[in-house]
């Protein structure tokens, strides 16, 4: 039996290591699973090589949730960089699950297949919180604010906006972030969400890109730049080393943006929020020449 799965990368909103609090927004850059239960063994197979250790383990936890006992193949490719703070292994495990699912022809709540794949994120060691809100950006589509200590989801809402992305040329893997600076600047991130709770997001974003650009050791300069041209909703996206920005779906905005960060090394592109969930997608068959 065999399937596809899709998942999409996100941007953020509020960055949850400092308070288990977070908040983020799925993006139109997506990852591609293709999953074949078969034999006894799972194993898994990342386009351009990588650590297959989390699409394993994701495969390995949905069988146990489904009472399937099967080995797997499973292939993943993706639009998302690695370590850029795009979310992709939240969406590399999603689009496992959702794959997994399909193969054994079995159907599982999107939020459940979300906390599958925290915890195989978890298990693994790819994620300090789990990043149970960027899954579920990756899942559910629009903007979402969790508790990640809880796995609760406490807010949902569609947001209509294009995204400037500034991706630099180096990788920052969450697990090896400094959480202890992390934690020191919890109060104001607490500050944040409260904010992004009533609905401001630019403005807690604003706020989180500059704090964990500080506890970091990121530059704040990209998010001057975005200031500078009226662009208020900016942060560093996750951990780093990206930044995302909302800007508005008419005039000239995206383009001058792309413009101003274009002056910095590495690549900017404009992509959009997606309100969709991943879960209704029907998938695409990973394909390449090994």
């Amino acid at each position: 039996m065999k399937s596809h799965g899709t998942a999409y990368g996100a941007g953020t909103i509020i960055n949850a290591i400092a308070v288990w609090k977070g908040s983020a927004f799925a993006i139109d850059l997506k990852t591609h699973a293709t999953v074949e239960l078969r034999g006894d063994l799972i194993e898994g197979e990342i386009e351009g090589g990588g650590d297959s250790r989390l699409i394993e383990r994701a495969c390995e936890l949905t069988l146990d949730k489904l009472g399937v006992d099967s080995g797997a193949k499973i292939r993943t490719t993706s639009e998302i960089p690695i370590a850029s703070g795009l979310k992709s292994s939240s969406a590399a495990a999603n689009a496992t699950i959702i794959a997994t699912c399909r193969a054994a022809r079995q159907s599982v709540d999107p939020l459940e297949m979300v906390r599958i794949g925290v915890q195989a994120a978890l298990d693994v060691g790819v994620s300090v919180t789990g990043a149970f809100d960027d899954a579920c950006a990756s899942m559910l589509g629009g903007v979402v604010l969790t508790d990640n200590r809880e796995k609760a989801l406490l807010k949902r809402e569609v947001l209509e906006s294009k995204v400037v992305v500034y991706a630099p040329d180096k990788k920052a893997f969450s697990a090896q972030t400094d959480v202890k600076k992390s934690r020191l600047i919890a109060p104001w991130v607490e500050t944040a969400f409260d904010i992004a709770m009533r609905g401001d997001y630019r403005k807690a974003m604003a706020l989180n890109g500059f704090l964990y650009c500080s506890a970091l050791g990121f530059s704040a300069e990209p998010i001057l730049a975005a200031l500078e041209l009226g662009v208020t909703g900016v942060s560093l996206s996750g951990t780093g080393p990206s930044y995302v920005a909302l800007v508005s779906e008419e005039g000239e905005e995206a383009d001058r943006l792309k413009k101003a960060w274009s002056a910095y090394p590495g690549r900017v592109f404009v992509t959009e929020v997606i309100n969709e969930g991943a879960f209704l997608l029907e998938g695409e068959e990973c394909r390449w020449n090994t």
